[in-house]
C-alpha cells in the first residue's frame, strides 16, 4: 500500500478514487510521562517518552486507514493529513488523526 501526503502519484495514473479513508488514536499520558515531560520543561531538551506516545498512535492511524483502503480494493491513498492534539481535562490525553482518499493506481 503506498501512502502520501501528495495529491498525486507522479508518474503513475489513477484509475478510481475510492473516497474518504480515516483513522484516529487517543493515548493517556500517564503520571510518570507528564512529571518528566514537568522536568524537561524545566531543564530543556526533547521528551522521548512523549515522542514515543506520538509514534506509536501515528503508526496506530495509518494501519487503520490502510485497513480500511485495502477493505474498498484500493492500492494507495493519497492527500493523507496528520493531525496532533491535546484532549481531556487538562490536555491529558494525545490524540492523532490522519485521513486521506483511498485510490487505485495502475
Amino acid at each position: 500500500m503506498l501512502l502520501t501526503t501528495t495529491s498525486t502519484i507522479q508518474g503513475k495514473e489513477i484509475e478510481q478514487y475510492y473516497g474518504l479513508v480515516s483513522g484516529e488514536t487517543i493515548i493517556g499520558a500517564n503520571i510518570i510521562r507528564d512529571f518528566m515531560a514537568g522536568i524537561r520543561d524545566i531543564v530543556g531538551g526533547r521528551s522521548g517518552s512523549y515522542e514515543q506516545v506520538l509514534k506509536e498512535a501515528k503508526e496506530e492511524c495509518l494501519r487503520e486507514i490502510t485497513a480500511q483502503a485495502q477493505a474498498m480494493g484500493a492500492n494507495a491513498i493519497i492527500g493523507i493529513d496528520l493531525d496532533y492534539e491535546t484532549v481531556g481535562s487538562g490536555g491529558s490525553m494525545l490524540m492523532v488523526t490522519a485521513a486521506g482518499t483511498a485510490v487505485r493506481y495502475k
